[in-house]
């Protein structure tokens, strides 16, 4: 008998037309499992995918949210990313079932997001854009084994672009949000990358302050890229 990717309880299929037919991922969890990921739905900020449902009025103007305009607001940081879109919001049980992906090694379970994360692409995404994973350091790819990103880039089934290399510090899940948002660029170009005119789709698990990813597109958009956006799996 078949048994759920995250509980290893039994999988009771019944098959019916909507089932067979529609992109859920009912063959890989049981329905309790499946009924705790959270699909992102509703008004949402219309640069980082972040929910109105549970935001404060003050914390938003119009369609974005308080964090983006305040990037939006700096020089620097200004357009270098023009969206994010997610798929799942990070609540307790996805926090759990990204902890076993991540840092228990269990690659399977990176096919219970596959027909969400295929389709959030499709909707938002053009297929000829340049998929590009965030990358570990190479530390911390010899510490987990694989780079997750990768993983969920790789379920696009799609060319995946690797032009970039990171610098090992300290976990960005340890650190506070102003730390994140003070860190130097720990990206760097790959040599003879040519970017011209690209348009970038990174892939990474999280976005929480979206500092990781602006930082890869700030070195993107400085080789020529001609947009960067993102498709992560969770919206902090």
């Amino acid at each position: 008998m078949l048994s759920c990717l995250i509980c290893n309880g039994p999988l009771i299929c019944t098959n019916t037309w909507g089932k067979l037919l529609s992109l859920s991922n009912s063959s890989s969890l049981c329905e309790q499992c499946s009924s705790k990921l959270e699909k992102i739905k509703g008004e949402t900020c219309s640069i980082c995918d972040r929910p109105f449902s549970n935001l404060a009025p003050e914390y938003r103007q119009e369609n974005t949210c308080l964090d983006c305009m305040k990037w939006q607001k700096d020089n620097r940081w200004q357009d270098i990313l023009i969206k994010n879109r997610s798929v799942y919001t990070y609540n307790p049980f996805l926090k759990e079932t990204l902890s076993l992906f991540k840092f228990r090694g269990d690659h399977a379970i990176s096919q219970i997001f596959k027909q969400d994360f295929k389709r959030t692409f499709t909707k938002h995404f053009d297929k000829k854009s340049i998929i590009v994973p965030i990358p570990l350091s190479n530390e911390r790819l010899y510490e987990r084994g694989f780079n997750q990103a990768k993983v969920l880039a790789e379920l696009l089934h799609l060319p995946i672009s690797e032009p970039l290399t990171r610098i090992h510090l300290e976990k960005q899940s340890k650190k506070s949000r102003s730390e994140r948002l003070r860190t130097t660029n720990i990206f760097h170009l790959k040599e003879s990358i040519k970017l011209k005119g690209a348009e970038i789709v990174l892939i990474d698990d999280i976005y929480t302050t979206g500092t990781t990813l602006r930082h890869a597109a700030e070195i993107l958009k400085e080789a020529g890229a001609l947009s960067v956006s993102s498709l992560t799996l969770a919206r902090g």
